[in-house]
């Protein structure tokens, strides 16, 4: 998996409250001008979505035999 260009602030527990993102990153989800959270929606799904497809891109398929196992253990947890 590749490493997140967003960065995650914890307090002094170690609890998440607050998310640093990138500028170019920032202004891909939400392009100059554009101020609605609708958009801000919309644009960071397809981010998520794309970054998923690559994911998947690079991960080797696995032959109809793995596959039958695989989902006969995810059947027995």
């Amino acid at each position: 998996m590749t490493q997140s260009p967003i960065e995650y602030l914890t307090d002094l527990e170690g609890n998440p409250r607050a998310v640093v993102i990138p500028i170019d990153l920032w202004r891909q989800l939400l392009p100059q001008g554009g101020d609605s959270t609708e958009e801000l929606a919309e644009n960071l799904e397809d981010y998520c979505l794309n970054n998923t497809m690559d994911e998947a891109q690079a991960t080797p398929l696995l032959s109809r035999e793995e596959a039958l196992r695989f989902l006969a253990e995810e059947d027995s947890d």
